[in-house]
């Protein structure tokens, strides 16, 4: 079954991927037949793929890129600590200030010990 995707930079995306997994399956001397025997599909599943159908799992492209010996780019995909969009978002709901907690004795006592409070120690280093 063939989903239509309604965005023409995501065809394109996907059939972009499509012929690098043909390239990369070409590179390695693996013929259509032992590719899909490999991955568990047919050989027109493999075509589709590597068309850029749409229609074609997840799962089927997991298994190619098993068999290609890329798997771990699909499990690196979007991860949360190289998704730069994410962290800048991230970054944004950070608290612009945090305020300290007046008024305890605890640390007006201790002001000056407290390499954090911001003023200088004996030898002029403020950390």
């Amino acid at each position: 079954m063939t989903i239509k995707l309604n965005s023409i930079n995501a065809n394109r995306a996907l059939e972009s991927l499509g012929a690098n997994i043909k390239t990369a399956r070409s590179k390695r001397r693996i013929s259509v037949k032992s590719f899909a025997e490999r991955i568990g599909v047919s050989e027109s599943t493999v075509i589709r793929l590597e068309k850029g159908d749409s229609g074609v799992s997840l799962g089927t492209l997991a298994m190619a890129c098993l068999v290609l010996g890329e798997l771990k780019r699909i499990s690196d995909f979007l991860d949360s600590g190289s998704d730069e969009t994410g962290l800048l978002l991230d970054q944004e709901l950070l608290p612009k200030r945090i305020d300290r907690k007046r008024g305890s004795s605890a640390s007006i006592a201790n002001k000056g010990d407290d390499p954090a409070s911001g003023e200088d120690d004996a030898e002029g280093i403020g950390f």
